[in-house]
């Protein structure tokens, strides 16, 4: 195990079999096993709110994704399909059984889409303001891509990755601002331009893989939590409707769901309502 910088827990690494050196958090016990998958540009940390509590039942795994946190990768070139396989390695090295995968945002994409790669390893499923879910046009993809890249010449890495946190909290921003110390030193260790190369490299995976069309395909078990304050999803610029509106509509396509929504949160949910979520968490997985 090793202690490292900002994380409050131990963790521990493993060796992929493309060179990868992947760190991962690996707490608690339990016959079932919650993995967690962070969203973009973030970390394992954003789920301790959850594993604090979580840990005292079952184990609780939080990976850092190529080329973010501690991990790293020898080529930015992602995709949903190279993070998916990533997961199952893990899975396999470890020798995980009756896990349950749980993913924020574009963690959330990834779950889905290991899920339709890989259904038989999967009995349940656990979405947090989950991406993915959203139609983009050809023509919206590109308008979506320029406006980043405008907003990205007039900012450095750190002022994007903070207006970005603080825009996604509704209430918290203490929790933000913890939230953006942390990933702001380990975004320092990364090469320099990897990070942006990285950021890139997975909007560009979530709008060329999304798994909206293949929603009726789910076979497993989904809770599907979102914040109605989240200002992310939907794009309000391309798609101006409601987060309730959208949800609703959407998770309808999942055979066996069940969607919580909270009215006073924004996009990281399982941060500003994290009692409330690990208490959903651990009575869905137990019913």
């Amino acid at each position: 195990m090793i202690q490292n910088l900002c994380y409050q827990f131990s963790t521990k690494n493993i060796q992929l079999s493309g060179g990868e050196n992947i760190f991962y958090i690996d707490e608690g016990v339990g016959l079932k096993t919650l993995l967690f998958v962070h969203g973009l540009a973030n970390n394992a940390l954003s789920w301790q709110q959850n594993i604090v509590h979580l840990r005292k039942k079952f184990r609780c795994i939080a990976i850092d994704l190529p080329g973010n946190g501690l991990s790293t990768v020898r080529e930015v070139n992602f995709s949903m399909k190279y993070f998916s396989t990533v997961i199952i390695e893990l899975i396999e090295n470890l020798q995980l059984k009756e896990v349950i995968l749980c993913g924020h945002s574009m963690g959330g994409q990834i779950v889905l889409n290991t899920a339709l790669m890989f259904p038989e390893k999967f009995k349940q499923l656990i979405l947090c303001a989950s991406a993915g879910l959203e139609y983009f046009s050809p023509f919206e993809i590109t308008i979506y891509k320029s406006g980043i890249n405008f907003l990205d010449f007039f900012s450095t890495e750190e002022n994007s990755l903070t207006k970005l946190i603080r825009s996604s909290f509704h209430h918290n921003t203490h929790q933000a601002d913890e939230m953006i110390e942390d990933l702001i030193e380990l975004m320092h260790r990364q090469p320099t331009g990897q990070y942006r190369k990285m950021v890139e490299s997975c909007i560009d995976a979530m709008l060329k893989e999304p798994v909206y069309e293949r929603l009726s395909e789910i076979k497993q078990q989904v809770l599907v939590i979102f914040g109605e304050r989240d200002v992310l999803i939907p794009n309000r610029f391309l798609h101006p409707v409601t987060t309730r509106q959208f949800v609703e509509k959407e998770v309808r396509k999942i055979h066996q769901h069940h969607l919580q929504l909270f009215a006073s949160a924004g996009h990281f949910i399982h941060w500003e309502k994290a009692n409330e979520v690990n208490d959903l968490i651990e009575n869905w997985v137990d019913s």
